[in-house]
């Protein structure tokens, strides 16, 4: 049965979704990914790492669930870039890595 609140790339009627990625550093068992995006779909990262077998880590419903003791998935945004909904001036949001990614992040790096 096909669950409902799911995304695939398996579709008769695609819609334009694009991602850039960049290794940013690859550990024992995993690979730490800069991405960009272009369109903004649901789900949009969490599907296309998993149709490239590389799923977020603590994905509970794309990939294997929680990992390096996190209880959430590891993704952060750490740059926003738009315009502002008044004046169309472009507006830069930047937010440091929480802690709680700094911690698995260190873990991930330990694990051989």
């Amino acid at each position: 049965m096909r669950d409902a609140t799911r995304r695939s790339i398996e579709t008769d009627v695609p819609k334009e979704a694009i991602t850039h990625f960049v290794v940013t550093e690859i550990l024992p068992h995993t690979t730490l990914l800069r991405l960009r995006l272009e369109t903004g779909r649901t789900h949009q990262i969490r599907v296309h790492l998993h149709a490239i077998d590389h799923p977020v880590v603590g994905d509970t419903s794309y990939g294997d669930g929680p990992q390096y003791g996190l209880e959430r998935q590891f993704l952060h945004a750490a740059r926003l870039v738009f315009p502002h909904p008044r004046t169309g001036a472009g507006v830069e949001v930047t937010s440091p890595l929480p802690d709680e990614l700094h911690a698995a992040l260190a873990q991930a790096r330990r694990e051989a």
